[in-house]
């Protein structure tokens, strides 16, 4: 909302977030009080050179990028939606479990549906309760408390009027000179603004014509600081990069100096903790929980302290009982995973400490921590984890070298000219992308902190080439993966000189003795090798970090030689934000 015409502004601002779902796309804006609606199925471009999206007349709007939950990728389906009168729009961000429910009441009275959506119940719920009584404030109080499950939406009125609700989503309020804009992420607006206001679970926002105003969920207002997003718009840029996600991989040679770079007063009142509890639950989902998995082994092997990890998304079903004593180590990415939020609800009953390492740290997990420590990676625009992974990993080296014995600590400039020379000698890979972009079974296999290097790459392999790729102890070969090897198979095999080289190495002959296409991922050739990814000697504790690097390159390389887009994998979107 603000003095511009809104509707080239919305369209920039949905290409930035289209990594976050893309499915379809839509805007609605506000004309001489009437609201104006164009939307289709497809990419921001694509939908956008077809009903030209950015002619949409009005200074205020909503738009939205849809990834399919409740209905099709439809027209009809598309965000946003309207009430029965075209009074009002939405856009909306999560499910609503409650919805069918809902929308029996609804119809009762006489509301006629569009969409397959649960979004679309809320159109309807707020014109029900401006008919009745003419309050946009009671209005959203009102059809609040009825939501049961997850949201965040954004609603215009035909009056000029916008609104935001949250409830476990991310709602943001960027303030301008010239105007307000609310988004799920704060790269929806940092061109425009880097000046923030981050609304807390069951708050909501009125903007009108005159003012802003936030309240709670019983209509008090609240005081609400606002926060500098230190991000900067150049990172958000592919620069001379074909893709993000390369840009991203290319720029994993300055994550790890920014690991070690965190004020040491914060990182020590963190390791501390670690290092006083009696008992650490490290979770995370999907390379967050790969991360979690090396996490457990240098913690425990290295630094001796008792760990367990979990899948954020199996924690519910778990019998894992932590105490005031015990400790949640909880990593993520985005901070706004909803299976990870939901432990964090879950833990802080039982009074044990939160902890988290996040890139977003104004992210719902970070606030909701008792202490957090920033992978400081910047943006991440490809849907696929890279250089958030390695920041990860260098954190969690950070903390290992805090914890453990001076005998056992790492150089962390030595690793950085490791990582550069990987990143400098990717022609090889390029070529055994070419040899393998036609395969349709790849296993992954390694042993000790090897296996969830292995789990990360199959991931990766899945996420942009659309392959069978699986991660595999290769400790377990002889219990059933053996079966699979054959002429048709390539196995990529994680075997630097360390502890584990020669038990890996006598995988390696079984393998080949079915013929299978085996790729060695190693300090050192091995004739039994068909292509040699080679990586840098270094301390065995270390090679995680090394030997994923050139696999993200592999994955993405063979990914372009398939013709698919690595930055927006197909039915992916980057922050899992519901169930």
């Amino acid at each position: 909302m603000g003095k511009m015409t809104a509707a080239p502004i919305l369209v920039k601002c949905l290409k930035r977030m289209e990594y976050r779902g893309y499915d379809s796309v839509g805007l609605a804006t506000i004309s001489k009080k009437r609201i104006l609606i164009k939307k289709g199925v497809g990419k921001v471009d694509d939908v956008n050179k077809l009903l030209h999206l950015e002619k949409l007349n009005g200074s205020v709007g909503i738009g939205h990028t849809r990834w399919a939950t409740h209905g099709g990728v439809t027209y009809k389906n598309a965000h946003p939606h309207q009430d029965c009168k075209n009074e009002i729009a939405i856009v909306h961000n999560g499910i609503i479990e409650n919805y069918n429910e809902l929308k029996k009441s609804l119809i009762t009275k006489g509301h006629k549906f569009k969409s397959e959506t649960d979004s679309e119940v809320i159109a309807h719920m707020i014109g029900e309760f401006l008919n009745k009584n003419n309050n946009i404030k009671k209005a959203v109080i009102n059809v609040a408390n009825k939501l049961k499950g997850t949201y965040a939406f954004v609603a215009i009125l035909n009056d000029g009027t916008l609104v935001g609700a949250r409830y476990d989503e991310p709602l943001i309020v960027g303030v301008a000179k010239d105007g307000y804009y609310i988004s799920s992420d704060v790269l929806g607006f940092i061109e425009y603004t880097d000046q923030a206001i981050f609304l807390d679970n069951n708050e909501f926002v009125i903007i009108d014509s005159e003012s802003l105003t936030i309240y709670d969920a019983n209509g008090s207002k609240v005081k609400k600081r606002i926060t500098r997003i230190a991000w900067e718009l150049a990172d958000v840029d592919k620069g001379k990069f074909a893709h993000h996600t390369l840009k991203e991989i290319n720029e994993q040679k300055h994550m790890i100096s920014k690991a070690f770079s965190i004020r040491q007063s914060d990182f020590q009142e963190f390791v501390n903790v670690l290092a006083s509890s009696k008992k650490i639950l490290i979770t995370g989902s999907g390379s967050s929980y790969h991360a979690a998995l090396i996490a457990k082994q240098l913690l425990s092997k290295f630094c001796k302290l008792q760990c367990e990890t979990i899948l954020s998304s199996e924690f519910q079903y778990s019998s894992n009982v932590l105490t005031k004593d015990s400790v949640l180590l909880a990593i993520s990415q985005s901070g706004e995973t909803a299976d990870l939020l939901q432990i964090v609800k879950t833990v802080k009953e039982s009074k044990a400490k939160i902890l988290s390492l996040v890139n977003v740290t104004t992210s719902s997990l970070a606030r909701a921590s008792n202490l957090f420590l920033g992978i400081n990676c910047g943006p991440e625009i490809g849907v696929a984890a890279t250089k958030s992974f390695t920041a990860q990993l260098s954190l969690i080296y950070r903390i290992t070298n805090e914890l453990s014995i001076p005998t056992m600590r790492i150089n962390i400039n030595e690793i950085g000219k490791f990582v550069n020379n990987i990143l400098n000698s990717s022609k090889n890979i390029v070529k055994i992308a070419e040899q393998i972009k036609h395969i349709g079974n790849i296993y992954v296999l390694g042993r000790g902190l090897h296996f969830p290097i292995a789990l990360e790459a199959a991931l990766k392999l899945k996420e942009l080439v659309y392959v069978h790729a699986e991660g595999i102890p290769a400790g377990e070969l002889k219990h059933g993966p053996l079966a699979l090897m054959d002429e048709n198979t390539i196995v990529i095999m994680l075997n630097p000189q360390d502890e584990t080289y020669e038990d890996t190495l006598s995988n390696v002959y079984e393998i080949k003795a079915r013929n299978a296409i085996i790729v060695g991922v190693s300090n050192v050739n091995n004739n039994k090798y068909d292509e040699w990814i080679k990586i840098p000697k270094a301390k065995d504790l270390v090679y995680p970090l090394l030997e994923v690097i050139p696999l993200q390159l592999l994955a993405y390389y063979t990914a372009v030689k398939r013709e698919s887009n690595p930055d927006y994998p197909r039915n992916l979107a980057k922050s899992v934000t519901v169930k």
